[in-house]
């Protein structure tokens, strides 16, 4: 039976699939690395008290690129280069999602505005990544390979998504309460769309290296369409409401010494 534990342990459990998931997940939590330490360089004055939050966000997901690149280490095993279609950051940059790179390679200060689609734009991609996080740590965190790893990634993720609640409602308070939710809407719906398109590639490379059959790969597709049919009729509405976090402030400093990347 088809289950999403099933699939992860037959990619775990495989070398090239490993190789491959872990080199995909390296390099967009580099990415967003980058563009968190851009960002926090180009904060306007008038939002400076940001600057050391997006710098520990930023720092969080370096980490997280070094945890992943630990674990291929670990097996003996090198990074591989991430197939296009498989580049989720990338992706969402050609839609027109988050900030332009181009405009980031500049030393122009940003715009209140720009911080705002820069929330915005992770308030979405980090809800993803925390209900992505969750479920593997439902499945794995008990595993003596992954387990450590997946708990601190999952519990970072959850520090970033309370972070992102927490400064867009502030925000919304000084009135950008409209273009805030013009923002998270227009993220949603495009970020959807492509999470499907890379599921689909992912999964047509997976399919490719542990050799499923057509039913098996069909079945899978079909799992992956079903959940964008579900998200495109109003699942995605859990991705643009903004709550009070339980966790305040989760980002009030600069990223602890104590948690360095875990020895996997």
């Amino acid at each position: 039976m088809l289950s999403a534990q099933s699939l992860f342990q037959e990619m775990v459990g495989d070398d090239r699939a490993f190789q491959l998931f872990c080199s995909i997940a390296a390099s967009g939590e580099a990415q967003g690395g980058w563009e968190n330490g851009r960002i926090a360089a180009l904060v306007p004055r008038s939002m400076g008290e940001l600057a050391p939050k997006i710098t520990r966000h930023g720092a969080d997901e370096e980490k997280h690129g070094r945890i992943f690149n630990a674990l291929l280490k670990k097996r003996g095993l090198d990074p591989v280069e991430v197939p296009l279609e498989t580049d989720y950051t990338l992706l969402l940059e050609h839609r027109g999602i988050g900030l332009a790179h181009e405009k980031l390679r500049r030393e122009e200060p940003l715009t209140e505005q720009d911080i705002v689609v820069y929330l915005a734009h992770s308030r979405v991609t980090e809800q993803r990544a925390s209900d992505q996080m969750e479920m593997l740590k439902k499945y794995f965190a008990d595993d003596p390979e992954v387990g450590r790893a997946v708990k601190m990634i999952s519990n970072d993720e959850d520090n970033h998504l309370a972070y992102c609640h927490e400064e867009l409602l502030r925000l919304a308070r000084q009135g950008y309460g409209r273009f805030i939710l013009d923002s998270l809407v227009s993220c949603a719906r495009v970020e959807m769309a492509v999470y499907r398109q890379v599921s689909l590639a992912v999964m047509d490379h997976m399919g490719s290296i542990l050799g499923w059959s057509a039913p098996k790969a069909a079945a899978l597709a079909a799992g992956i369409n079903g959940m964008y049919a579900y998200e495109r009729l109003g699942g995605w509405r859990r991705m643009t409401r903004l709550a009070p976090p339980e966790r305040r402030d989760a980002l009030g400093g600069p990223a602890p010494e104590a948690a360095p990347v875990p020895a996997v």
